[in-house]
């Protein structure tokens, strides 16, 4: 199962959640990138540039496609990767975290450690509605303004 989304929709908090409750094995791409570099992906993007960022991004990705009973999050840049996400829809269910703008600036306004997030929210509007356009080829959307938990149970809900 893999979850895609824009930043701070959810997609690590529900995806152990998931993974805990259906018993499975649960990744966060992101956390396996950071921990392979030895570096924050804001670091990486600084020293390496995004297009070395999104390039180990989809091969981490292809490590995962061939795993059984695992609940992998993936990046928000991941998830809107037209060639990504046709690859994680033919080997598993894909689950988009939908987020409405306000909610999202809600929840990473005042993070820390997210490159994209210094662009200006022009940019971050723009590229939320753009990458929409393929987060909506996922199987199932829900609706991410709910607490985690209850995320959680209404996909279970939906299998």
């Amino acid at each position: 199962m893999f979850l895609v989304g824009f930043m701070c929709s959810g997609k690590s908090t529900v995806g152990k959640l998931l993974a805990e409750k259906l018993g499975y094995t649960f990744w966060d791409i992101d956390q396996v990138i950071e921990e392979r570099e030895g570096k924050s992906i804001e670091e990486i993007f600084k020293s390496k540039g995004e297009e070395y960022f999104r390039n180990f991004e989809r091969n981490v990705l292809e490590e995962f496609l061939e795993k059984e009973r695992v609940v992998v999050s993936t990046g928000g840049g991941l998830g809107a990767n037209p060639t990504a996400m046709e690859k994680m829809r033919s080997a598993g269910l894909v689950v988009w975290l939908d987020l409405d703008f306000y909610t999202f600036l809600q929840r990473c306004a005042h993070q820390e450690g997210r490159p994209l997030l210094k662009r200006g929210l022009d940019y971050l509007r723009a590229l939320m509605e753009e990458r929409k356009k393929v987060y909506r080829l996922a199987h199932i959307r829900l609706k991410a303004d709910k607490p985690p938990d209850a995320l959680v149970e209404e996909l279970l809900s939906q299998l």
